[in-house]
């Protein structure tokens, strides 16, 4: 699985994967032009979603109509290093949801793809390569 990152210019940088461009910036502050999200923004946004696709195949699953439901991220950041050091994810249900449905609801949102990789992280390789300059006739 490559995907394919790239500098259309100013503070923009942009993921090719799968056909589809993932376009980030960043915001005026540090010196983008907040067009698009900014990569972290994505990163928790991954998370919501994430989870929101679980959620909603359960409901499908159970003719549980979800247009009234919704999921609120809340993160907890220590101050000193800005990092997050919780996220909270509620699901907001309306009233009528099944009381039967509640836990394993949660418990199925709990098995997001990308909350399971941030439980038992993938390890990192950085590298360099020189690659060819490119023909003339390019």
């Amino acid at each position: 699985m490559d995907m394919k990152i790239v500098f259309p210019g100013g503070k923009k940088v942009n993921a090719i994967y799968k056909g589809l461009t993932i376009r980030t910036d960043q915001p005026k502050d540090s010196g983008g032009q907040i067009s698009t999200p900014a990569p972290f923004d994505l990163f928790l946004a991954s998370i919501g979603t994430c989870t929101g696709i679980y959620v909603l195949l359960f409901c499908q699953a159970r003719h549980i109509p979800t247009e009234r439901l919704k999921i609120i991220l809340h993160t907890e950041r220590n101050r000193e290093t800005r990092m997050i050091t919780k996220i909270v994810i509620e699901i907001q249900l309306p009233p009528e949801f099944p009381e039967k449905y509640r836990q394993p609801l949660i418990r199925v949102a709990g098995k997001c793809s990308v909350k399971k990789h941030l439980e038992n992280p993938p390890l990192f390789d950085i590298y360099t390569k020189t690659i060819e300059k490119p023909n003339a006739k390019e």
